[in-house]
């Protein structure tokens, strides 16, 4: 059978199964894009995120005899590129533990001009973050993980996983102040708007 791009999931499945090289190429390229977001999320660079891809879709090739929901495999895949990033997560950062630190309680941050961000612009922010801290503010805001959870999955305290976040919100609001600059628009509102610079 010739496998491409007009194959359906069910048809790559069986043929990848059966240890076809183009079945497995046409998986590949039809999820690899959605996958980016979610390997790109947890690493600086594309390269990261590309080899975080690679690794899991091996992993997608090897174990895609235990795949059972015919109806996911999106989802499927996703849930192992999530657990090959944080596998790489684990083996490439230092995490700082904090002994004894003041966090304040998980306030939301206020700032009008987060919502006029498009979310390419967010995302290019929070890559910008230590990887440390940028992975706990994936898992808790993107994600919706909880401070416990994180701390089970990083191998790290509830108090660490605090901090990195508090101190990613921390540096992304400089950030945002750096690189735009906040004017008071003359408007009925009268709320104040983050603009480009």
């Amino acid at each position: 059978m010739s496998y491409s791009n007009q194959s359906t999931d069910q048809e790559l499945i069986v043929g990848c199964r059966e240890g076809h090289p183009l079945a497995q190429k046409a998986i590949y390229q039809r999820y690899f894009g959605k996958m980016f977001g979610i390997a790109l999320r947890y690493t600086k660079h594309q390269e990261e995120a590309i080899e975080i891809l690679n690794n899991a879709f091996l992993k997608v090739f090897t174990c895609l005899h235990k795949y059972e929901d015919q109806n996911n495999l999106a989802g499927w895949i996703a849930k192992i590129v999530f657990n090959t990033a944080i596998d790489f997560v684990r083996q490439h950062v230092k995490y700082k533990q904090v002994m004894d630190f003041e966090v304040q309680q998980d306030a939301p941050t206020h700032n009008d001009g987060l919502s006029h961000l498009q979310a390419e612009d967010l995302y290019k922010l929070i890559q910008q973050l230590p990887t440390a801290s940028r992975t706990v503010f994936s898992l808790y805001v993107l994600e919706g993980y909880r401070h416990k959870e994180i701390g089970e999955m990083l191998n790290i305290t509830e108090g660490t996983s605090k901090w990195h976040l508090a101190y990613a919100r921390q540096e992304l609001q400089k950030m945002l102040q750096t690189q735009y600059k906040t004017e008071k628009k003359n408007n009925s509102d009268g709320k104040f708007r983050i603009v480009f610079s």
